[in-house]
């Protein structure tokens, strides 16, 4: 659980936000609460804004990689627990890795040592000293200072990335906005503009785990995804789409996620699914329900973005979590876009807008 209680008195409860847009299925219904979480080496304070809604339904953020810090949810017996791997303070966070980070400027990975846009070459530092560039680099936007505020709709967390940062072009600036709703739907809401093409690709990388210990091999799943990226021994894609009938990767019916885990190389997955869609269209598409069957949570996730990785949590070592002790559902453009002339296009042009949105929704099994 995050420390906050070491800042209480820096606390201040900001105010409950009762909100129905016209066309919204849900209200927001939400009370927000800032503290400080703590502070950077360099000096700078990092606050974090709790949400609560009146379900019971509980997230923190934090500022620091515009963090999903931690969701507590209800169970079926009423009882609210924790349904993410969360760090505990953000001593943790700058120590660790991308647990509920927002990644940027693209999520995943562009082999080839970079990219070309328009006959203009732009290196990428590679990260595994094998050409492949992931998560926007070392100091990607996982590795940033947000700036948080309040809104009518939530907490929005706002950023600038100069021109060259990790050796993207263009001076490019975004914002991610945390809704939580009455009905426990927390929907991420991305943004952003440049002043030169650049790909951008924004996701949020946290861990599911709807039982709040253990590993998620009991989880059940269904996915409406019919193909998978192929991916060669980086991981990278080689351009086929293949086919998830009779494989590991079909959870078009509900299956345990760890049914097929062993059939898997690498002991788990971590592979781009295809989200269906119609054209081009960015309507929000539900692709994906979670459920764990002893506290009977269950999740459902929608997004606009036409693909979806999923990481098993193959590599974890038991300090704290387990191997396979949360789930990822990373939304996204396809990994290696910005080479992919053939995948959808995760360019963004100036006078362009980027949006993308994508929603959990957390519930019960009746």
């Amino acid at each position: 659980m995050p420390n906050l209680t070491q800042n209480r008195s820096f606390a201040t409860a900001i105010l409950v936000l009762v909100l129905l847009a016209a066309g919204a299925t849900s209200a927001i219904s939400q009370s927000i609460e800032e503290s400080v979480w703590g502070t950077l080496p360099d000096g700078r304070a990092v606050r974090s804004f709790i949400l609560t809604n009146t379900q019971g339904t509980r997230v923190v953020l934090a500022e620091y990689g515009a963090l999903l810090v931690s969701v507590e949810t209800p169970d079926r017996q009423g009882k609210v627990g924790h349904v993410t791997l969360s760090y505990r303070s953000l001593e943790e966070a700058l120590a660790g890795g991308v647990f509920g980070s927002v990644i940027g400027r693209f999520a995943n990975r562009i082999a080839g040592g970079g990219f070309t846009i328009g006959g203009e070459r732009h290196e990428l530092e590679s990260v595994n000293g094998e050409g492949v560039h992931i998560h926007g680099g070392k100091t990607g936007f996982h590795r940033q200072l947000w700036s948080g505020r309040v809104t009518e709709e939530g907490v929005i967390f706002s950023l600038v990335s100069a021109d060259g940062h990790e050796g993207y072009p263009g001076k490019v600036e975004v914002s991610v906005t945390y809704t939580l709703t009455n009905d426990s739907t927390l929907r991420l809401t991305y943004a952003g503009t440049t002043d030169q093409t650049t790909p951008l690709n924004l996701t949020n990388h946290v861990y599911f785990n709807l039982a709040g210990t253990g590993d998620v091999r009991g989880h059940e799943l269904r996915m409406d995804c019919p193909q998978v990226l192929a991916i060669d021994a980086r991981k990278v894609p080689t351009g086929a789409f293949l086919p998830v009938d009779g494989t590991p990767f079909d959870f078009r019916t509900a299956k345990p996620v760890g049914r097929d885990l062993d059939s898997v190389e690498g002991g788990g997955y971590d592979h781009c699914f295809v989200i269906p869609r119609k054209g081009q269209s960015a309507a929000l598409v539900t692709f994906a329900q979670l459920s764990e069957p002893v506290s009977g949570r269950t999740l459902a996730i929608a997004t606009t973005k036409p693909g979806v990785q999923i990481f098993t949590a193959n590599s974890f070592k038991g300090n704290p979590f387990p191997r396979w002790g949360g789930i990822c559902f990373e939304t996204q453009y396809y990994p290696d876009s910005p080479n992919r002339p053939e995948f959808p296009s995760c360019l963004l042009h100036p006078g362009e807008r980027y949006e993308h949105v994508t929603e959990f929704r957390f519930g019960v099994a009746e």
